[in-house]
């Protein structure tokens, strides 16, 4: 056996398949080699940047607990659960707890981990080595090659631990384009998709996993192991912030979906390989029957309304990512009212704090296997200025501990890790964990069951043995002309073209002048149209709006960001009667983000066409009005006629609403 060691920075890298393990279970004080008439092993890629590397039998071992000796964890050719099962028993209780919170990677000159200059290092190193934490969310917005970067220095710095434990890096989606007025496409490197939504309105599941597919290699490249995502809620009540993220409001075609969204971003129909990034689906479960709308992140909306037969729908939509076996599921936030779990009344708590939500139905009826990942801020205390602000909240002032506001901070950590959480979502505070052990609250055993997940879950990934990534090649790997291509082209057909009076699209070719507002005037130009600014002197006009909204709660953190309220136009707002004018004196074609579901009101009867989006560029809202590109998507949700049937239907009940103007699955074709 020989010891090789690497300077500090420099890399030692080996790269051939991955393999998965071989031979009988051994005991932890001892590696049993290959029997000598096995098939060839092959090498699997191993880099350090720190630590030593072993050589045994031809083969390298990162040495990650630095003693020399190729202990059974480090070893590649063992099964996962021989690896995992060494580590734990080498593990102290602190470490096994700082598996058990999802920390935040802190920026350079920025808030809550947002920085456009890298990683605060210094400040990282403390949580690594003092606190133990071992899983990170990064809210860094560099180029795809910065990023890859500051990853590969957040696994080095993991890596000079006392075990070598390598750090999962989640993110929220980055690759999903929202429109926002006088905004152009996000140039921050990746590819840019419709947001969920309008994956639901194609309503091609092989689509979705192709978005998976290169989703997954672009965070690949640059760091990313896990995704915070896909959201399996339904979209069952019209005014909730949410539902864009959502895929629509049919549980059979939600399930769909989400299943083909796992597999394209775990890299199989089976569940994670190595070369797959993990998906944390959300939200279990009965999120999207937000009480008015109001969303769960604030204290106003810690409700949700349902019965058992609504209860089962929301269920439902999760069925896809148990057959894709999906590795992580995170927690809804709202209490869930008006449903039994075997024949019992739900307790009034968040499902994360929920034993009969986690236990019963996760654990039990669905048979997820997977880590729990509670939303986050859900063990803080909601102060009166969270609760009902008196001025703008900041970060400090977001809590979420709906149901188990009277708790102490260490009374939910106990009752959150109980019901079944592994990992609580944007905490940096293990030593509660470590405390309610020596206490008596929770035992060590209780603990090894987390980590266990959780390190199961890296050594999947395959970071035990290589956790880096090539950072010259990270740009070339992410947005490559083809995938930019698909995305465009996706973003075009995903649009729903609800009105099309007289043919008015595609657009002649005689029609040139064109009255604009909303849309880039100079994307139209690029494509032979002359922009007036007049309508009269318009062959016709085009609108580009989102589903109305308002700011009911400016002070709160989350409400003031949120769309909120009503779904329709007032008949004084300025922008509603301008269109209504213009579309009585020229052709005129409303291109509306549908965020929310929207209420049309006169403009349904003035307007001559009518295309909803769910994140399209401008050059994608021209694509399909020139006919380059023909809109193929069909409403993944119903439209409702007026504000009253808005605020009659039940939350908990996808597509209620009475005399809807537009039924899901509503298009038509060219």
């Amino acid at each position: 056996m020989k010891k090789h060691t690497a300077t500090l920075g420099s890399a030692c890298l080996i790269t051939t398949a991955m393999l998965t393990g071989c031979g009988e279970k051994p005991s932890p004080s001892r590696v049993e080699q290959p029997k000598k008439d096995s098939a060839p092993v092959s090498q699997v890629a191993v880099k350090t940047t720190s630590k030593a590397v072993i050589e045994q039998d031809g083969l390298t071992f990162r040495d990650l607990n630095a003693d020399g000796k190729l202990t059974p964890y480090e070893d590649w050719r063992l099964p996962v659960e021989e690896r995992v099962a060494d580590l734990v028993a080498r593990m102290t209780l602190e470490e096994k707890a700082g598996e058990m919170v999802h920390g935040t990677l802190p920026g350079k000159n920025g808030f809550a981990g947002f920085s456009q200059d890298g990683y605060d290092i210094d400040v990282a190193t403390s949580l690594f080595k003092d606190k133990h934490i071992g899983s990170y969310i990064s809210r860094l917005n560099m180029s795809p090659a910065d990023l890859a970067v500051e990853n590969n220095k957040v696994q080095a710095l993991a890596e000079t631990t006392r075990l070598g434990i390598p750090a999962i890096i989640s993110t929220d989606p980055r690759n999903h384009f929202q429109y926002v007025l006088g905004a152009a496409e996000s140039t921050d490197g990746f590819t840019q998709w419709p947001e969920p939504l309008g994956f639901g309105a194609l309503n091609d599941p092989e689509i979705t996993e192709q978005f998976g597919d290169i989703t997954r290699q672009e965070y690949r490249a640059t760091g990313f192991t896990m995704a915070l995502s896909p959201q399996a809620d339904l979209a069952t009540e019209p005014r909730w912030p949410r539902i864009i993220a959502t895929f629509g409001s049919h549980a059979g075609e939600v399930s769909k979906q989400v299943g083909a969204y796992i597999r394209g971003f775990q890299g199989s129909s089976d569940g994670i390989t190595p070369e797959g990034v993990s998906t944390v689906t959300k939200h279990w479960v009965g999120y999207g029957a937000a009480v008015e709308g109001f969303d769960g992140h604030n204290y106003y909306g810690r409700n949700a309304q349902l019965d058992d037969t609504s209860f089962e729908d929301h269920i439902r939509a999760f069925d896809g990512a148990f057959e894709a076996k999906t590795t992580g599921i995170m927690p809804a936030y709202p209490i869930l009212h008006g449903i039994t779990v075997d024949g019992e009344p739900v307790e009034a708590v968040s499902p994360g704090f929920n034993k009969q939500i986690l236990q019963n139905l996760l654990r039990g009826d669905a048979g997820f296997k997977g880590v729990v990942v509670s939303d986050w801020a859900v063990t803080r205390d909601c102060s009166e200025e969270c609760k009902a602000p008196t001025k703008p909240q900041g970060v400090r002032e977001i809590a979420t501990p709906w149901g188990v506001e009277d708790l102490t901070i260490p009374e939910r950590f106990v009752k959150g890790i109980t019901a079944g959480i592994d990992q609580f979502g944007g905490e940096d505070q293990p030593e509660i964990i470590v405390n309610a052990v020596h206490e008596g609250k929770l035992t060590e055993a209780r603990i090894d069951e987390s980590a266990t997940r959780i390190l199961t879950l890296k050594f999947e990934l395959g970071l035990f043995d290589n956790p880096y990534v090539d950072e010259a090649t990270a740009a070339s790997n992410v947005g490559k002309p083809e995938w930019r291509a698909l995305a465009r082209e996706v973003q075009a057909k995903s649009q729903v073209l609800l009105k099309n009076a007289d043919k008015l699209l595609p657009l002649a070719d005689s029609m040139k002048k064109v009255f604009v507002d909303g849309l880039n005037a100079e994307a139209l130009t690029a494509r032979g149209f002359e922009v007036v600014t007049d309508p009269a002197q318009a062959d016709f006009a085009i609108f580009r709006f989102s589903t109305p909204s308002e700011k009911l709660h400016p002070n709160h953190f989350f409400g003031s960001r949120q769309n909120e309220g009503r779904v329709s136009f007032r008949e004084d707002d300025e922008k509603y009667q301008q269109m209504l004018a213009v579309s009585q004196q020229v052709p005129t074609i409303l291109s509306v983000f549908l965020e929310r579901p929207m209420i049309m009101g006169e403009l349904n009867n003035t307007a001559g066409a009518i295309l909803a989006n769910f994140g399209s560029a401008d050059d994608a809202v021209i694509d399909v009005l020139t006919g380059k590109v023909s809109p193929t998507g069909t409403l993944p949700l119903e439209l409702p006629s007026s504000d009253e049937a808005v605020e009659a239907q039940k939350p908990g009940y996808a597509d209620d609403s009475e005399n809807p103007l537009y039924k899901r699955r509503a298009g038509l074709t060219f």
